[in-house]
């Protein structure tokens, strides 16, 4: 404590509300808990928004959700025991997904543990293997600098969840607080670790390995760059388009990489990926090698990948190159190799226009082959109709959150995004039952743009309580539910394996739009084709959370061919 401060008796809540207050959180989600009343009395003398829901996950999946959408760290408050542990799967997420979550939980008494006491867990072992880090904070006057840490831990390379949990005793104590200074620097002393190069190299303009990436672009006949989450967390969206149009690459995306091209640049590419495995570069930014990208093999192609963290790069297969380092800065770095904004020394390399206009056909040909279940008359109605009936509605800012199998598959497929953050999957963890709560922390970040769930009926199951949340908050979201009463992603490769299937089925027609009114929102069932788009846009006019539940065939099966093996 800095001499000749004045000091006034301040609670751990309020310690913690003011963290938060420091780190620009404006709003926090929770579901209700004795363990954690002190958290609620901060946040509600702090003017700190409360976001109460129906399941701890959907908590953590909300607070997901806001980080995703204003890159920064946001906060999720659990109470004790059951609390924490219903919400492990939504904190896998997040890691899986490197999301700055930062988790609070309630904890049993200090005083009393190893007594039995109420919900007396030890979460800690639980949680860590899912989360950055976890830990505990045994005092107050701890309070300030472990929740500071927590947030810088949270948001550095490579972001990910930070748990916390706090004893009652010590959450229901007050200490000396410091009026008008304080030993803890606004966002922290603690220092953002640096991404250590170790298997790869660290990116610096004018390096050897960043210039060999640039020659390797340039020269190559075929090649592509593949955009992932993490050039949106970088916030180089504009560094990925001066690259692309500098070196005249195709670009693909995943995830959040979504939007970071437009999809209506010529340069950006979705339906023409099966012929990626024809490239003869491929230059991965940003996301792992993993199942969605058939870890790292694209047939004969260099791979050259480009990562934030030494422990995001890929080592389970021979790479042309590792580059690690700040996402924006790497892609600034191989573009000043290549030549400047205006491509003058580009030229020397390969033209790729020919490459350019192949993928060109390839995509304008596969889209117009979509066309025909895009509007398709048939009943039951072809899941793409309503994706058909979509694409025409959705400003080009929209938000759509994808929560299921096969219908979110299509949505994959066929929604295309123009702007970055314009697209929330659960990632490669594959959770169902991050729909609503996603949704929610979407509202919460964008108040004025069209929100829009489209969740399969299996998905919906996980978390449709929390419709009541965007009730109860005045949150307006349209909610779409692709109806084929099975588990697609079950049920037609069982019966495909073994010839028959078993516990694949839904309630064929189940009324999930009466669930939906009877939690207070507006809901219709659609079974006729012709009526999917009058029903979207009572959904989009209507200013408040809506459901359309559209019986679709269960039938017609997503063209998988990810291996996930």
């Amino acid at each position: 404590m800095e001499s000749g401060s004045a000091a006034s008796e301040v609670t751990a809540g309020e310690l913690a509300a003011k963290v938060l207050v420091r780190n620009g959180v404006r709003a926090v989600f929770s579901l209700s808990g004795g363990h954690i009343f002190p958290f609620y009395d901060g946040c509600h003398r702090e003017g700190i928004r409360i976001v109460d829901v129906r399941h701890e996950a959907s908590a953590v999946f909300a607070s997901e959700a806001l980080a995703k959408l204003t890159r920064s760290p946001q906060v999720a408050i659990l109470t004790a025991g059951p609390g924490v542990t219903n919400a492990v799967s939504a904190m896998t997420t997040a890691g899986f997904n490197g999301s700055p979550v930062v988790v609070l939980a309630g904890r049993a008494q200090e005083a009393r543990w190893g007594s039995g006491s109420l919900q007396e867990l030890d979460h800690v072992p639980i949680v860590a293997p899912v989360v950055k880090q976890a830990g505990t904070v045994h005092k107050v006057e701890d309070v300030e600098v472990e929740l500071e840490r927590a947030f810088r831990l949270a948001g550095s390379t490579h972001r990910g969840p930070v748990f916390l949990d706090f004893p009652l005793d010590v959450l229901f104590s007050s200490t000396a607080a410091l009026e008008g200074a304080t030993e803890i620097d606004r966002r922290g002393n603690w220092p953002v670790r640096a991404a250590q190069p170790a298997g790869g190299v660290a990116a610096r303009p004018g390096s050897t390995e960043v210039g060999s990436v640039g020659e390797l672009l340039v020269e190559a006949e075929r090649p592509v760059l593949f955009a992932g989450s993490d050039v949106f967390w970088a916030g180089a969206w504009d560094q990925l388009r001066r690259l692309a149009e500098l070196t005249e690459t195709p670009v693909f995306a995943n995830g959040l990489g979504r939007g970071c091209l437009p999809a209506d640049h010529p340069l950006c590419f979705s339906r023409a990926r099966p012929l990626v495995n024809e490239a003869d570069l491929v230059v991965v930014v940003g996301t792992p090698l993993d199942f969605r990208l058939s870890f790292g093999h694209f047939g004969a192609a260099k791979v050259v990948h480009i990562a934030d963290d030494q422990s995001q790069l890929a080592s389970h297969v021979e790479l042309a190159s590792g580059l690690v380092g700040e996402i924006g800065a790497v892609l600034d770095a191989i573009a000043w190799s290549v030549g400047d904004e205006k491509g003058l020394s580009a030229s020397a390399g390969r033209s790729h226009s020919e490459w350019v206009h192949r993928l060109s056909r390839e995509e304008q040909g596969r889209r117009a082959m979509e066309v025909s279940n895009l509007s398709s008359e048939a009943t039951p109605i072809h899941p793409l109709r309503i994706y058909g009936e979509l694409r025409k509605r959705l400003d080009h800012n929209a938000i759509v959150i994808g929560d299921g199998g096969d219908f979110v598959s299509f949505a994959g497929r066929y929604i295309d995004s123009y702007e970055p953050g314009c697209w929330l999957d659960p990632g490669p963890f594959g959770c169902l039952g991050t729909g609503l709560g996603y949704a929610i922390g979407a509202r919460i970040a964008h108040p004025d743009r069209q929100v829009v769930l489209l969740a399969g009926d299996g998905a919906f199951g996980f978390s449709g309580m929390d419709i009541d949340t965007l009730v109860r908050h005045g949150l307006a979201c349209v909610i779409v539910v692709g109806n084929n009463g099975i588990w697609g992603l079950e049920k037609h490769p069982m019966k495909a394996i073994y010839g028959y299937d078993v516990a694949a089925d839904l309630q064929p027609g189940c009324r999930y739009d009466l669930v939906a009114k009877a939690l207070g929102a507006e809901g219709e069932l659609v079974t006729d084709p012709a009526q999917v788009g009058p029903a979207l846009d009572r959904a989009l006019g209507c200013g408040a959370p809506y459901l359309v539940n559209v019986v679709t065939d269960p039938e017609v099966v997503y063209p998988r061919s990810s291996n996930l093996a």
